[in-house]
């Protein structure tokens, strides 16, 4: 069971932005955290408005942890700060791209990113995968 934050509590967030997005469900939407020099990506959290709120005014991450059921600042326990970049909405308004200075490891793990211990796929690409996007 997934645990959502209360949408009866008001968010700072612009009206003009929450009205553009388009959430899940649960009210959350996936948030990509993107290092801003590299291009390399560190992990997957979850925003809700409050959270993108928080993110965008203090230049740290914010997520809502749907297992906790709480807001948690990336870095404020572990010290593996997100200092924002920029934050992009796709073209579908349902998936964010935050582009940070990640200061340390992104996973919870201790790992630099959370996509490099279980690659699926690696190396070169097959014709019939790379064809298949054409």
């Amino acid at each position: 069971m997934t645990s959502t934050p209360d949408p009866s509590r008001p968010s700072g967030l612009a009206p003009e932005i929450a009205a553009r997005l388009k959430r899940s469900a649960d009210g959350l939407l996936p948030a990509i955290a993107q290092q801003y020099d590299t291009g390399e990506v560190l992990m997957l959290g979850w925003m809700d408005d409050e959270a993108l709120h928080r993110t965008l005014t203090t230049g740290r991450c914010t997520y809502w942890s749907r297992s906790r059921q709480e807001y948690w600042v990336k870095g404020d326990t572990s010290g593996h700060v997100q200092h924002v970049k920029s934050v992009a909405l796709d073209c579908d308004a349902d998936t964010l791209l935050v582009k940070v200075d990640q200061v340390g490891a992104a996973c919870h793990t201790g790992d630099r990113t959370c996509f490099d211990a279980d690659v699926l796929l690696g190396g070169a690409v097959t014709g019939a995968t790379a064809s298949a996007d054409q």
